[in-house]
């Protein structure tokens, strides 16, 4: 009998649906695929996977009858892509649908980080305000030199935003887009974080953007320079960072994303002039329940015959 299983965290509402919609077996990780029988992993056709443990071809090797992965999230660098199709493996992802809130959170966090929030916050919940302990000014947001690593859907998304606070946009891609007239292209992460002040990272994750953020690019930010990043930790070089921040040579951070995470480096989180949050950016009722159904639509499709909505290969 064919199955689907699925593999993480899944919300009460989506477990549901997928156990209505594909008698779907639950399974808390990849590992747990190894303890079951043979007969049973030989039966599985399709995996619907929310996490981020590697998806590799060995895990792939278990369920000789996989046809699909469905991700759950746009991010799919923890899935081997390359194995997947080397064994006629379809792996979908489910972008557009959290553009919104990723981007709105990114130029939330920017804020934050200009406007010290952190620290004013707990000026008021502490008492502190109330007995006349007075905080340092912070910074003004609107109209400073923004630099958007990774032009593509977020990334548009972050600029448009960013344009109504009356910032100078720049940005680096693959290649040049059509943007409106001022905003300022560049070839190079390092020319970039040279030419603005703050810089947020919208970039996709995997092997080809390991450490894109490179020392070279936060030291050319300079000490009034802010890193935002909303993309994946991987793409930071951590140690760099941590260096620029304990010595200040950026004026600070807010991320929404770490190497090893949800483990963060304790280096980091002493840091004062980093604002950090337990990667929220899809985060919100609406975004969850469309990513939830656009995953289980591209799964229906591929068991059904048809092409998936938003395939990856």
């Amino acid at each position: 009998m064919s199955q689907v299983i699925a593999i993480g965290p899944y919300s009460d509402t989506d477990a549901a649906a997928l156990a209505r919609d594909f008698d779907a077996r639950r399974l808390p990780d990849l590992a747990a695929i190894a303890t079951l029988p043979e007969d049973q992993r030989r039966d599985v056709v399709a995996v619907a996977f929310m996490g981020h443990d590697p998806f590799g071809g060995a895990v792939m090797d278990l369920l000789p009858g996989l046809k699909a992965i469905t991700n759950f999230g746009v991010g799919y660098d923890a899935i081997d892509v390359a194995a997947a199709t080397a064994r006629g493996i379809r792996v979908t992802n489910t972008p557009n649908v959290l553009n919104d809130d990723v981007a709105d959170l990114a130029v939330a966090m920017w804020i934050a980080q200009a406007r010290d929030f952190e620290p004013a916050m707990q000026n008021a919940r502490s008492g502190d305000w109330g007995r006349g302990v007075r905080l340092p000014l912070a910074r003004k947001a609107s109209g400073r030199r923004v630099g958007i690593l990774g032009m593509g859907r977020i990334g548009r998304e972050i600029a448009d935003r960013l344009a109504a606070f009356k910032t100078e946009i720049h940005y680096q891609s693959r290649s040049r887009k059509d943007t409106p007239a001022g905003w300022t292209y560049h070839a190079d992460p390092v020319e970039l974080a040279r030419a603005v002040d703050d810089l947020i990272v919208a970039v996709v994750g995997g092997p080809e953007t390991e450490g894109f953020v490179s020392a070279g690019v936060i030291g050319a930010l300079g000490p009034d320079g802010v890193i935002v990043n909303i993309a994946r930790g991987s793409v930071i070089d951590e140690e760099a960072l941590i260096a620029a921040l304990q010595s200040g040579a950026i004026r600070g951070a807010a991320l929404d994303v770490f190497r090893g995470e949800p483990q963060v480096d304790p280096r980091l989180l002493a840091a004062p002039n980093l604002l950090a949050l337990p990667h929220i950016g899809s985060a919100t009722v609406e975004t969850r329940a469309a990513m939830g159904q656009l995953q289980r639509a591209n799964l229906r499709a591929i068991l059904d015959g048809r092409a998936p909505e938003t395939p990856v290969n």
